[in-house]
């Protein structure tokens, strides 16, 4: 379970806000740790109510990165105007889940997540598989969200 945020708790989202904002966005920026430098990436998630799932190429830089390191962050936001901001900040170890490339071969941890991801992207039922891509899976430590839209407007 993550950390409970401390501060900016007028505008943090709740639960049920949360998990509706997550459902809803479709790209987050996935921060990894390189040699030298902090490395952000643009990714597809899809989140189960508990963990962030995405879906990486196995060959990026990423991916290898991920490998020697497991710590990461992502951010998903939204909005333009400064009223209409909001957005949620996850950070804790990624997990490498079922087969890398993944293939299809039968992985019951990997049913909802695929499903999801299936409806999202692609609109269909079942996940295509293309030898390329595998899963990795965030369980927050710590999240942190912020709704600018609960500020007073005056």
């Amino acid at each position: 379970m993550a950390t409970i945020q401390r501060r900016g708790r007028r505008i943090m989202m709740t639960s049920t806000e949360l998990d509706a904002f997550l459902t809803e966005q479709r790209t987050c920026r996935v921060a990894t740790i390189s040699r030298n430098s902090p490395h952000v990436t643009p990714l597809w998630f899809v989140w189960d109510g508990h963990a962030l799932w995405l879906y990486s190429l196995v060959r990026s830089r990423r991916w290898a990165e991920l490998r020697r390191d497991a710590r990461m962050a992502a951010v998903i936001d939204d909005g333009r105007a400064y009223g209409e901001l909001r957005g949620v900040e996850l950070t804790g170890t990624a997990a490498f889940v079922g087969e890398a490339p993944r293939t299809g071969r039968a992985c019951p941890g990997l049913d909802a997540p695929e499903a999801l991801f299936a409806a999202k992207y692609f609109g269909l039922q079942a996940m295509p598989h293309d030898g390329r891509h595998a899963w990795l899976r965030l369980v927050p430590e710590t999240l942190t969200s912020w709704d600018f839209r609960k500020l007073p407007h005056g």
